[in-house]
């Protein structure tokens, strides 16, 4: 009884402390080295945790990048974690040491998500056979669809034409740009995965979009960070179904869709789509108990490619047009170049791209100022890795901080400014300089970017071949300052669109 006395306590406290630290240094005894990246110095059990301000991180690593160099440390609970800054040493990890560092770190939120041994999905898949399965077929898939019906270029334009008409129905009334590009972007991907397209008002197509608008920085911050550090919390009852109750809904909104289109699947016939070409290859690896192409795999197959797909292409083309309207001078020459080069008549290609020098390199100066990954998705390390001399133990989470090379003062001549001619050269031609890598490099890249660059360029150039963009008379200009969700998106604004 002794035991259950204020007395007898402490003896029991005192050795649980010891213990505790005794496990927080075992943990920490591999970074004793002196060619381990500086960092902070962690506290005991919370490393760095309450050291950076994770609803700002991207602010966070710059603050630690000028304090320590482009390669430091964290350390997060007893994760280890090493920041890579600038356009060398983020080169040097993502693609000399690329086989070694395009492992996933494991994010225990995500396995009542239905992720597992099993289903992976492709974005936070580890870097293994499940993964180059599903990145392969995700590749060739996307590149293969359309083939003798419309063409990838034909729905995108499509739907830049019903895009068109949404702004049209406004009449020149202020409104906010990010729900009409939300759609329009969203319907290029349902063609795709689901080969149909969502009426603008369709109520089950404005909640999807509204769940994912609101799933954004659902997985980001300080709760879950602690959840994926202490994963034994998400042992407490209710506790996960807190984490991620948005990404929870769109599931099971992917799973209604996925169920109706099985009813219309005709396996003899071409695949329409995504889903029918992974509902295919299914059927191909039944009895294979290793294949990735299984149920529980196809929903998140479909979940990584929306929320992929549709989130950062509508950010990006919603700081485009806010980007028009506070910089007319940019919006008047990109209208100059397309009457010259398409006129009103016809509607853009992406043959004519091309052609268009100062329009693409106002794109790609969007992309690099709005600065919308800033840290791209974690890494880890497979082997130890050298990396600007300092060595990198196996199992270490990256993070490969894109925001410092897309602002790096050494590379871009005004790297805080909107300034289109980073992209020219003397004579006017498009350049595209090595720093510039919004889709990141490497094994990981951004498996839809030639998606989204058909989608930023025939979207913004039938928009401005359209109309004239301006701020609402009467209200402040809009700022040019991004908000921090993981992705970075303009503050909210509103704009007018004039029928040219």
């Amino acid at each position: 009884m002794e035991l259950l006395t204020g007395t007898g306590l402490w003896p029991v406290a005192i050795f649980t402390v010891i213990f505790i630290l005794l496990v927080d240094l075992m943990h920490r005894r591999q970074h004793w080295t002196s060619r381990y990246p500086p960092g902070p110095v962690p506290w005991p059990v919370l490393g760095n945790l309450l050291q950076v301000d994770l609803d700002n991180m991207p602010y966070s690593l710059y603050k630690l990048q000028k304090r320590y160099g482009d390669v430091f440390s964290l350390q997060m609970g007893w994760k280890p974690m090493v920041v890579i800054s600038g356009l060398k040493a983020v080169r040097e990890v993502l693609v000399t040491c690329g086989e070694d560092t395009a492992d996933r770190p494991e994010m225990p939120i995500f396995q009542h998500l239905g992720y597992g041994e099993k289903a992976k999905g492709v974005v936070f898949a580890p870097y293994g056979p499940e993964w180059r399965e599903q990145r392969r077929f995700s590749v060739s898939t996307l590149r293969n669809l359309g083939l003798g019906k419309k063409s990838l270029e034909q729905w995108v334009t499509e739907e830049a034409g019903h895009l068109c008409d949404a702004f049209t129905a406004q009449a020149g009334s202020p409104l906010d740009p990010y729900t009409l590009l939300n759609k329009a972007v969203c319907n290029v991907i349902a063609s795709l995965i689901y080969a149909r397209r969502f009426e603008y008002g369709d109520p089950d197509f404005i909640k999807m979009l509204k769940i994912l608008k609101e799933n954004m920085g659902e997985n980001t911050g300080l709760f879950p960070e602690v959840l994926n550090t202490f994963p034994i919390l998400l042992h407490i009852p209710g506790l996960a179904d807190k984490v991620s109750p948005g990404t929870m809904t769109f599931l099971t909104m992917v799973d209604k869709l996925v169920t109706e289109h099985k009813g219309t699947w005709d396996p003899d016939q071409p695949p329409r789509d995504l889903t029918d070409a992974f509902m295919a290859e299914m059927e191909k690896a039944k009895g294979n108990p290793e294949s990735s192409f299984n149920e529980a795999n196809l929903r998140l197959v479909v979940f990584d490619l929306f929320g992929a797909g549709i989130v950062t292409s509508s950010i990006t083309l919603t700081w485009a047009l806010l980007l028009m309207i506070l910089h007319p001078d940019v919006q008047r020459r990109v209208q100059e170049e397309i009457d010259e080069v398409i006129g009103q008549v016809r509607c853009p290609e992406m043959a004519d791209q091309a052609r268009m020098p100062y329009t693409n390199a106002v794109i790609h100066e969007v992309q690099r100022f709005a600065d919308i990954v800033p840290m791209n998705l974690p890494h880890k390390t497979s082997h130890d890795i050298e990396v600007q001399g300092f060595l990198i133990p196996k199992g270490t989470t990256l993070i490969p901080n894109l925001s410092s090379v897309l602002k790096d003062e050494t590379v871009w001549e005004k790297p805080l400014r909107f300034h289109p001619e980073h992209f020219l050269d003397a004579q006017g031609h498009f350049v595209k300089p090595e720093a510039f890598m919004p889709f990141s490099a490497g094994r990981r890249a951004c498996l839809g970017e030639p998606l989204a660059r058909m989608e930023l360029f025939l979207f913004f150039t039938c928009l401005l071949q359209r109309f004239s963009f301006s701020v609402p008379a009467g209200q402040p200009q809009p700022s040019d300052y991004g908000i921090f969700t993981f992705l970075v998106s303009p503050s909210p604004y509103q704009l007018c669109a004039f029928t040219r």
